[in-house]
């Protein structure tokens, strides 16, 4: 979002793995010996590694504060809280790698896997001093990403390398070099203050988010800007006082993650919501039911009034409605806290239920132009979908096909990502709105090639067969496609949205999202180890286009915050180096680790988008983790206000 970033380090360097050298070589023993032969003559500088104090400096990236409503409205009951969440890694199956192959004329062709080839595109050309077309990005694997393909790694340094030598350049990252390459999650610190009327209605939050940005800019600006808009939840409330700092420390740059700011503040304001709950003496599901947000309500942060179906209370009764698993009395290991570890005993082990309720908007926001293009073909072998937009692993190809299949009634559909020289951009794998934004392009394309094809036909349906007419052919595809392929593009936006004013308000957000968790955990206090049994979602998903991978999208999201509520952390020192970069030490749930989960899908159409579907990537992540935190509070009687937990904090020790 700001460029301060230098491809290579320009006199200081600003955090640990930071790019001083490349070099490239025949064979990687060359290469590696090569690099260790390379001398910096380094003077040591202190870091600045606190946040906090990064923030009495004035060291900040972004510092925002959303005010709304009667800042003298006060509750009668008021609970407080101060909250951490860890540096978590996305994890991605693959590593970052590429080819880039020179063009012998002064540009370059760089293969390789990305959220946003565009936004890679403009950023490449720029850097390398070259004109726009000179550089050409191909789209080429997958290997996940979940926000860590956001931002530039080894892209231009291959491009520099193949330029320079004049041939093909490969590079390929270890765990630990990805580690030290790209963003993570920002580490937060949160400090909040609830009050309500003795009734349980909402009356006033106060909240101070510092999120550590790390050494660059990335997309701190706009992840902070998301942990300020959502920090109360998806509630009512009559007065909102919000400040948050993006700080700039000498740590590793943080950007986005899945979830993108709403996952940290997600865990504070529901740790507080069941404080307020114990407080006021009410069942903790119905006070959420009470403050529930709905459908042509007013955000408390924003005072944006949400359009589309937004079914909080829905949600919340759906999820509360699903049966508890029974009670485990078996002593198999694999189904104790500790695994087959043989830690802990049944006798010793405490059942705990927690529930949590999150939400976010769907795509950009803050008045950003945003937009995805996409090309449909029809071809005497059936539809063409030309896109730039990035398949990662969710699904989109599949979502994409469907949508030209139903447009059309053609069978046969192809996707093909084309490079930047050819197509324009479908804005990044990110932010929940491939299937909204680029499908919504798709959408528009395939319906303007029908309707030229039944023109030219007279009339009638499209299918594989032909083109029929009250049940018979009127033309054949070849007839229809004698006067050349049928090709339409289109250009798709959500609703406009504005920037803020200086106290946060405006019309933000195209759309939005809710998703609840149910949390049950099998704990053994005394060494604080921990079981996750079942995990329940129940999520607002707008209209189902794909049930298994929308499913599959709950489900990865969902142990990604399980992960993020028991295991995972990225520790960082003092000097700011990363200790634990390698799946050895940083820690992922598998599947002996994943809980039973069963899913409750809410259908409401939403105002934008094909057929009424939304995102649903990033909700699952968003409260998975504050439900999971909440129910070993239940087992443990312990505040527990980090996240991760870690087995001194489960213990009391």
């Amino acid at each position: 979002m700001i460029a301060d970033q230098p491809v290579l380090v320009i006199d200081e360097v600003r955090f640990w793995g930071e790019p001083v050298a490349i070099v490239a070589a025949d064979d990687q023993e060359t290469a590696r010996r090569a690099a260790e032969a390379v001398v910096v003559d380094y003077q040591p500088l202190d870091p600045l590694t606190d946040p906090e104090e990064a923030e009495r400096r004035g060291e900040a990236f972004r510092t925002m504060r959303v005010v709304n409503g009667d800042q003298d409205r006060r509750g009668e009951v008021a609970v407080e809280g101060y909250y951490e969440t860890g540096t978590i890694d996305q994890a991605m199956l693959g590593t970052e790698a590429g080819l880039a192959v020179p063009d012998g004329a002064g540009g370059v062709d760089l293969y390789i896997a990305t959220q946003w080839v565009h936004e890679d595109h403009e950023q490449m050309y720029r850097s390398l001093g070259v004109e726009p077309g000179e550089v050409r990005l191909h789209l080429s694997g997958i290997g996940g990403a979940f926000g860590a393909r956001e931002d530039l790694t080894l892209q231009i340094h291959l491009c520099l390398l193949a330029l320079h030598t004049g041939r093909p350049v490969k590079m390929v990252f270890d765990r630990a070099e990805s580690f030290a390459a790209h963003v993570h999650r920002h580490p937060a610190r949160m400090w909040y203050r609830h009050e309500a009327d003795r009734d349980g209605t909402l009356v006033r939050v106060e909240a101070k988010l510092i999120f550590d940005g790390g050494a660059y800019h990335t997309t701190s600006h706009a992840v902070i800007a998301n942990g300020a808009y959502f920090a109360m939840g998806p509630y009512h409330c009559e007065s909102v006082d919000i400040t948050g700092v993006a700080a700039r420390t000498n740590n590793p740059p943080a950007g986005a993650m899945r979830g993108f700011g709403a996952v940290q503040v997600c865990f504070a304001y529901e740790a507080q919501m069941d404080r307020l709950a114990a407080e006021l003496g009410i069942d903790p599901i119905d006070l959420r039911i009470r403050n529930a947000l709905d459908a042509g309500d007013r955000l408390p942060t924003t005072g944006q009034v949400i359009e589309g179906a937004f079914p909080v209370a829905e949600v919340i009764r759906s999820l509360a409605a699903l049966p508890l698993p029974d009670e485990d009395t078996g002593e198999d290991p694999r189904r104790l806290p500790g695994g087959t570890g043989l830690t802990s005993r049944r006798r010793d082990v405490r059942r705990g239920i927690g529930f949590a309720v999150g939400f976010k908007n769907l795509a950009f926001a803050e008045s950003f132009d945003d937009y995805a293009e996409a090309r449909v073909t029809l071809t005497p072998d059936g539809l063409r979908v030309e896109t730039a937009a990035a398949e990662v692993g969710q699904g989109m190809v599949t979502v994409l096909q469907q949508i030209a299949r139903t447009a059309t009634g053609i069978e046969q559909v192809e996707v093909e990502f084309v490079d930047t020289s050819r197509i324009g951009s479908a804005g990044s794998t990110s932010a929940s709105r491939q299937t909204q934004m680029t499908g919504g392009a798709v959408l528009e394309a395939a319906t303007a090639v029908r309707d030229e094809a039944l023109r030219r036909a007279g009339g009638g349906d499209l299918s594989d067969a032909g083109v029929l007419r009250d049940g018979t052919v009127a033309a054949t595809l070849e007839e229809v496609l004698s006067d050349g392929e049928i090709s339409e593009w289109a250009r798709f936006h959500h609703p406009p949205t504005t920037a803020p004013s200086e106290t946060g308000q405006g019309d933000l957000h195209a759309g939005f999202a809710v998703a609840a968790h149910r949390a049950v955990v099998d704990v053994d206090p005394e060494l604080g180890l921990v079981r996750v049994v079942q995990v329940d979602t129940a999520q607002d998903v707008g209209k189902v286009l794909h049930p298994a991978s929308v499913v599959g999208q709950l489900e990865g999201g969902t142990l990604q915050g399980v992960g993020m509520a028991v295991m995972e952390e990225l520790l960082v020192g003092d000097d700011g180096a990363i200790r634990n970069a390698s799946f050895t030490d940083y820690l992922l749930p598998t599947i002996l680790d994943a809980p039973d989960l069963e899913a409750v899908l809410i259908e409401q159409p939403d105002h934008f988008g094909p057929f009424g579907a939304k995102g649903v990537g990033e909700p699952p992540t968003i409260s998975s983790t504050a439900a999971v935190v909440a129910a070993v509070r239940d087992a443990t009687g312990r505040p527990l206000t980090r996240a991760p937990m870690r087995p001194e904090d489960i213990a009391g020790i």
